[in-house]
């Protein structure tokens, strides 16, 4: 199946950049979605199942594809609509929809590939995928923030690349002569450690520019306040869960090694200085989109941190990575409405959103509390369940330290949320505002829900698969 959905995405991505006419795109675009859906199906249907050599849907990799399908949906409507609004021509809207599927499917790609050479070819074509959609407005900000991008993201490449060549001297001494997980996996304890150690810190220092962490969280920050909207809800989820895959994948090997207490050091380190780095800038910033991006990387150092610090941590890590998934596009989605009435965004020209578009200042405050993991957030579980992992291994003034950080974040978040919805604009004329239905609302309410249903009442087959995704390193 990915043979075909590959072959399906290449010709659909040609197709809609060599063509010219609005049904034609629109056509194709409705195959893709029908193509994702059963491709993600499949890969269900047959997980743990080797398909073309170097694939194989395990546990994690079907989690997140299902969260990447739902994402994905709403994406692309609010793609349309962005295009419709924004009355843009044949030929950049044919160049934005062949972007996004090639982007998503080359994540899909990377969740499922069983060896990480083949991951990292995956993770360079999310690159150049997601420099067309950055560049799209072609205006001397989007070229900044796209050079921005590549220029880190090459060093990551390279990174990766380093490390998967060290990861292959440790391999010497096992006798692996494959890169596939599973073989990796199976002969860890035989792995050379010294080796091992530089690999690790290469392959992770090289994710953290697809993650958000530090030291590479800085590729991610200009790319979503630059894209498109519909472009930087996709960049602020399932590619940062694409990084979260390369690391999991690999911090699962070290595991079984005797290097797993220094690895896991390694990403607290990473994990505080990403935090304490989000807390920084979400006490002054005061553009929307950046705000929504730093407060990206805060989760993601959550979720490292859980990650490392193991435990019931792991499964928080996990299930916070996929709750994240659904609220931040949800923000990122309405932010395209508050464009549209402020055309601004800076929080200083902002204000009365709620008298302008109740539905839209509802999901806003909704996902305030969401991505701020208060309750009832589905974030506030697995929040709590990385605390409770903490706590457990008796890191309490690590706790303490990222308790005060949160704090600090939450203040900065809500006063610039709060300023948007209830304060007076400094200068509006309400006569040009436009008329925002409450219908384009409607996948902002249905992602934060579904946030919350996944936290407090999950089916027994996510909660099965979230227990066999942890069994990659307990």
């Amino acid at each position: 199946m990915t043979g075909i959905f590959l072959i399906g995405t290449i010709l659909i991505g040609v197709l809609l950049y060599l063509n010219k006419n609005t049904i034609v795109h629109y056509s194709v675009v409705g195959v893709y979605v029908l193509l994702l859906m059963i491709f993600v199906s499949y890969e269900y249907l047959h997980i743990n199942e080797t398909e073309n050599l170097f694939f194989k849907p395990d546990a994690l990799s079907v989690l997140l594809l299902f969260a990447l399908c739902v994402v994905s949906l709403p994406a692309i409507y609010h793609t349309y609509k962005y295009m419709v609004i924004h009355n843009e021509t044949p030929r950049p809207r044919g160049l934005f929809f062949a972007a996004m599927i090639f982007l998503i499917s080359a994540i899909c790609m990377a969740y499922v590939a069983n060896n990480i050479a083949v991951m990292w070819i995956f993770v360079e074509i999310t690159t150049l995928s997601a420099s067309v959609l950055i560049y799209h407005h072609r205006n001397i900000r989007a070229l900044e923030g796209v050079w921005k991008y590549v220029f880190i993201c090459a060093i990551s490449i390279t990174f990766i690349y380093i490390g998967i060549l060290f990861l292959s001297l440790a391999m010497k001494e096992a006798g692996i002569e494959t890169f596939s997980f599973d073989a990796l996996m199976a002969h860890a304890p035989q792995l050379d450690p010294f080796w091992l150690k530089l690999a690790f810190l290469f392959i992770f220092t090289g994710f953290t520019a697809k993650i958000g962490l530090v030291p590479m969280y800085t590729a991610g920050i200009d790319a979503k306040d630059k894209a498109p909207a519909p472009a930087g809800a996709l960049l602020s989820s399932i590619l940062m869960n694409m990084g979260f895959v390369g690391i999991y994948r690999v911090y699962a090997i070290i595991s079984k090694t005797e290097i797993q207490s220094w690895a896991a050091t390694v990403m607290i380190v990473s994990a505080i200085l990403s935090i304490f780095v989000a807390t920084v800038y979400m006490i002054n910033i005061k553009n929307i989109k950046r705000m929504f991006a730093y407060s990206s990387i805060e989760h993601m150092g959550i979720v490292v941190l859980g990650l490392a610090v193991g435990g019931i941590g792991t499964y928080a890590a996990i299930l916070h990575v996929i709750l994240h998934t659904f609220v931040k596009p949800a923000l990122f989605f309405q932010f395209n409405q508050v464009y549209r009435v402020y055309q601004s965004k800076n929080i200083y020209d902002t204000g009365h959103y709620f008298k302008y578009n109740k539905a839209g200042a509802l999901v806003l405050l909704l996902g305030f509390f969401s991505a701020t993991a208060m309750p009832p957030s589905g974030l506030f579980i697995s929040e709590f369940l990385i605390f409770q992992s903490l706590f457990e291994a008796r890191m309490f003034i690590l706790l303490v330290v990222v308790l005060l950080l949160l704090t600090m974040i939450i203040w900065g978040f809500g006063s610039n949320i709060f300023k948007l919805l209830f304060t007076p604009p400094a200068a509006i004329n309400e006569k040009q505002i436009p008329r925002i239905s409450p219908w384009d609302s409607v996948t902002q309410y249905a992602l934060l829900a579904l946030a919350v249903f996944f936290a407090y009442h999950p089916p027994a087959t996510f909660v099965q698969l979230m227990h066999e995704a942890v069994k990659l390193i307990h």
